[in-house]
């Protein structure tokens, strides 16, 4: 068994680990800025009350890693999936981050925030969201069945289209704007009063 390289408290600048493999690391409040991690295998490391900012993650592997109280912002996070990481260490705040192509299958999601992010074709199917906030959110294409929607809330979210009859969504918030996507697979015509 290899031994754990522990950091903490540490902040990482530029740092390109694209393409790379990190192995037997756990990060403790650690800042990582502008690193790209593109394409690059964390599988099994852990990191814990860190903080990503401007990050690229596109297509990085994260089989069995732990997230614990994880803020990304400003992060570029496309194609992962999450629903392989360690579900005991899993937790986050996404900001300004775009997570297109995202999966979060059967994870839990209770309480999570999202502000002011891309989540077009991200799949939540299966995916607990209880009492998770989509704060002015593009919602485009993402994947809603079988999820557990109550308390979310979705008053800002845009572009999401999801059957109610298929998720759980008891005291599901919407606002009066956006209820259009709810109503999606009935093939409604909403005249909202414009002429």
């Amino acid at each position: 068994m290899n031994e754990t390289t522990l950091h903490q408290d540490k902040t990482f600048t530029g740092i390109n680990y694209s393409e790379k493999k990190l192995q037997n690391r756990e990060f403790i409040k650690c800042e990582f800025i502008n690193c790209d991690f593109s394409k690059s295998d964390l599988s099994h490391n852990d990191f814990m009350d860190c903080h990503f900012k401007q990050c690229n993650f596109s297509l990085t592997v994260v089989t069995g890693t732990g997230f614990k109280d994880v803020t990304f912002s400003g992060c570029k996070i496309l194609g992962i999936d999450f629903s392989k990481c360690n579900k005991f260490l899993f937790s986050f705040c996404f900001e300004q981050s775009h997570l297109d192509y995202s999966t979060f299958y059967g994870t839990k999601l209770r309480k999570t925030r999202f502000t002011d992010c891309a989540l077009k074709e991200t799949d939540f199917e299966e995916a607990d969201l209880s009492a998770a906030v989509f704060h002015n959110c593009d919602l485009s294409g993402a994947t809603f069945v079988r999820s557990v929607l109550e308390k979310t809330d979705f008053r800002t979210a845009r572009n999401f289209s999801l059957d109610p009859s298929l998720n759980k969504m008891k005291q599901a918030r919407f606002s009066a704007l956006n209820l259009a996507g709810l109503l999606y697979q009935h093939q409604l015509d909403i005249d909202y009063g414009h002429e």
